[in-house]
């Protein structure tokens, strides 16, 4: 018999200390199964069902349905603004509470074997537009694009049908002034449409929201669709805006009707307000600008604040509502980032590499949990006080319960600074590491990424990195070397790494992970093969074996602050829920009590104070009632740290009797290790060789890097896939990127 991690045992293994009875985990698991199917099936019924009421309202019949259900509660106390919050936001809100049960009841799935071994097509790891305006596109991608783009046709062509309808209630008899009505109505119906688009639009921005956590997108994925709809949003909103500037400037009251500030009514002088904000934050994000001037991008698209408050008053609260839902979810989520973000998190070692990499250890609460391919925002007060930057983790989450590591490439005035900080330290004076000026300070946001570990889903993976985009993949090697010495679940049996760096010095970062160490004998489940691409050097340095050296490494004193704070949305399903259903009942609450003690008693009228009141409940229910829970929740966090500090402080013992004990070089090579140097790799070469060695199977193949090597592996995974035989493998493409 095999000792326990024998390269022996099986990768899946039962629960040895498990007695509970079969027949209770057979009945318990069809329990959670069926549950699991009814709530899937209730959120996309209601989803299905909504989207469809959205295609189908410009249509008489829905609505003439839509105004029924209006007014069905005029009378009530929330009025027609209830019925149209119940109506347009309040799907998405119901969704958002069952995905929190779903969530919870799921847990940590554990990863299966595959029963069926044959190939086949997933719609989102498919690339099916590569060069086009949208990048690499997959085959769900493109299905939400085209029903967008079918959405818009179809009502634009409907509400124009209709608007030429309207014309002939009006006895105008005047050719010009029939056309400037009409240009009004033009303007008001893409207003509408650009308002429907904003129930949309703040969505894929929640970085924590329970929504991507459902739908198993990470924010940096879910971040390229806020751009198209933001700019399908702003050009149906400037459209609105300048039918409606022509016509008054035709009319002769272009400056009248611009300042106007009606009590009852549209308030036009606020929705140019919020027009102005909207332009000026799609402007400074358009590509040119946001790549020659970031920061200017990033300050000025803090004029979303502007932006929303002055359209709620622009249109009032009953109209706003119908884009509330999203708003709503965005300012939970920015609420409870400003939380987190405010915690001083301890650096437990920073150490520079000789190829201009920086790497962080930072402090973490034992609790929380986070994927191999997670990342995080990073703010360092000594360099600056209001930048923060996106990493992705290099550490596997099993590396530590208390620590986490990041890799970050010198490449700008941010990182340079970073780093000199880091070798301002002389070497050997670590007692002038206890001086506060040698100590570093962040907060962190984060850990983001896919809510389950989609690498450990595939057989057979394909990692392809350019430079520090191999930094993820380290942290999924490492979380596959200890899930297997471990015997946790994990499916990956054939792993291939290529990685493409201009020069050889950064070859080190690759060879940090001591694998015989991580898994002895991982040789045996696991068939490794590491291409290494050199592609600015011809021949191998001179000093090609030695050992490389940090330049500089500090290790900070013991932490007094603590780790990261457990207050984020892809965190604890219980108080991210509890923080999210709360506050929807403070919403409801908030909004009664104003109507009951002030808006009826006083007869309050003016459509954009009641949409200006609207906006505050909306503020009021997250900061009063979401923050109780946060409250909660951090007095939770604060006293379950208190009692799991003992690794941290092991930790860092470790690093102040060992410095560079990360960075080890194994023994022996149990694995295919190729350097090559002068080349750059053919991944049509290295796909076919691939496709015939691993036959009609699945492979996972994910990439990391500049957007040029990107677009090469969806094209290569499209051609391989596209006109593949029935004995060759399927290519599902996935990126990894931080182009935000």
């Amino acid at each position: 018999m095999g000792t326990e991690g024998s390269p022996h045992e099986p990768l899946l293994l039962p629960n040895k200390q498990d007695h509970t009875p079969f027949s209770y985990i057979c009945g318990t698991s069809f329990l959670l199964k069926s549950t699991k199917w009814v709530l899937k099936f209730a959120m996309w019924f209601i989803f299905i069902s909504w989207a469809t009421f959205l295609f189908l309202v410009p249509s008489d019949s829905v609505n003439q349905l839509s105004s029924k259900l209006v007014h069905a509660t005029s009378g009530t106390l929330f009025a027609v603004t209830g019925s149209i919050f119940l109506i347009y936001s309040g799907p998405v809100l119901m969704i958002a509470f069952l995905a929190i049960i779903y969530l919870r009841i799921s847990g940590e799935e554990e990863i299966q074997e595959k029963k069926k071994k044959s190939a086949s097509f997933r719609l989102w790891t498919f690339p099916i537009l590569i060069d086009g305006p949208f990048g690499v596109v997959t085959a769900a991608e493109l299905i939400g694009i085209l029903l967008f783009s079918v959405y818009i046709i179809w009502a634009v062509t409907v509400y124009t049908i209709k608007n030429i309808s309207l014309l002939s209630l009006f006895e105008i008899t005047d050719a010009g002034k029939r056309n400037l009505l009409l240009l009004e109505l033009t303007g008001l119906r893409f207003g509408y449409i650009g308002l429907i688009c904003m129930a949309f639009l703040f969505l894929p921005v929640a970085r924590g929201s329970v929504l991507l956590r459902l739908i198993d997108i990470p924010f940096e994925h879910a971040t390229r669709y806020h751009v198209w709809l933001g700019h399908l949003t702003m050009m149906l909103f400037t459209l609105h805006g300048l039918f409606y500037v022509i016509a008054w400037a035709i009319e002769g009251r272009l400056i009248q009707e611009l300042t106007a500030w009606k009590k009852v009514g549209i308030a036009n002088l606020p929705g140019v307000i919020s027009l102005v904000a909207g332009l000026l934050m799609w402007v400074t994000s358009l590509p040119p600008v946001r790549r020659i001037n970031f920061e200017l991008f990033f300050y000025t698209h803090q004029l979303y604040v502007v932006f929303v408050v002055f359209l709620a008053m622009h249109v009032g609260d009953f109209v706003f509502s119908i884009a509330a839902a999203g708003i709503f979810l965005f300012m939970l989520d920015r609420f409870l980032r400003f939380f987190q973000s405010r915690k001083t998190v301890d650096i437990l070692s920073a150490k520079c590499l000789p190829s201009g990499t920086v790497e962080l250890v930072i402090s973490k609460p034992q609790g929380l949990q986070y994927n191999a391919l997670g990342w995080v925002f990073v703010q360092i007060r000594e360099l600056s006080w209001l930048q923060w930057h996106p990493f992705s983790v290099s550490s596997s989450p099993l590396d530590g319960s208390n620590h986490l590591a990041i890799l970050i490439k010198v490449l700008g005035d941010w990182t340079e600074k970073l780093r000199g900080h880091i070798s301002s330290v002389p070497e050997g004076e670590t007692d002038r590491l206890l001086q506060s000026n040698f100590t570093l300070k962040a907060s962190v946001e984060g850990p983001y990424g896919h809510e389950s570990p989609y690498h450990l889903t595939y057989e057979n993976l394909i990692l392809v990195a350019g430079g520090i985009g191999i930094s993820p993949f380290l942290a999924i090697l490492s979380d596959i070397l200890h899930r297997i010495q471990e015997s946790k679940p994990c499916l990956p049996r054939n792993v291939l790494i290529v990685w493409a760096v201009k020069k050889s010095d950064e070859l080190p970062l690759l060879q940090s992970l001591d694998l015989n160490s991580l898994c002895p004998y991982f040789y045996n489940t696991l068939n490794l093969e590491i291409q290494t691409y050199v592609t600015r050097e011809s021949d191998p340095p001179l000093e090609e074996g030695k050992i490389p050296k940090y330049e500089s490494t500090s290790v900070f004193p013991a932490p007094s602050h603590g780790g990261m704070s457990s207050l984020v949305g892809t965190g604890n399903i219980i108080w991210s829920g509890a923080y999210v259903v709360l506050s929807t009942i403070g919403l409801v609450v908030s909004v009664a009590l104003l109507d009951i003690f002030y808006i009826n008693p006083y007869n309050i009228m003016d459509w954009w104070y009641k949409g200006l009141l609207f906006i505050i409940c909306m503020a009021a229910s997250v900061v009063l009632f979401g923050g109780f829970v946060i409250g909660l929740w951090h007095l939770w966090d604060t006293k379950a740290s208190v009692h799991k500090n003992s690794e941290g402080q092991k930790y860092l013992g470790g690093l102040q009797n060992d410095e560079a004990n990360v960075y080890k070089n194994a023994s022996r090579e149990d694995f295919v290790n190729i350097i090559k140097y002068g080349q750059r790799p053919d991944f049509k070469e290295i796909f076919g060789s691939m496709a015939e060695r691993w036959g009609n199977v699945d492979i996972g193949v994910m990439v990391c890097g500049p957007t040029a090597l990107q677009t090469s592996i969806a094209k290569e995974c499209r051609s391989k896939s596209f006109g593949r035989m029935s004995n060759e493998p399927i290519f599902h493409f996935n990126s990894h990127t931080f182009d935000l």
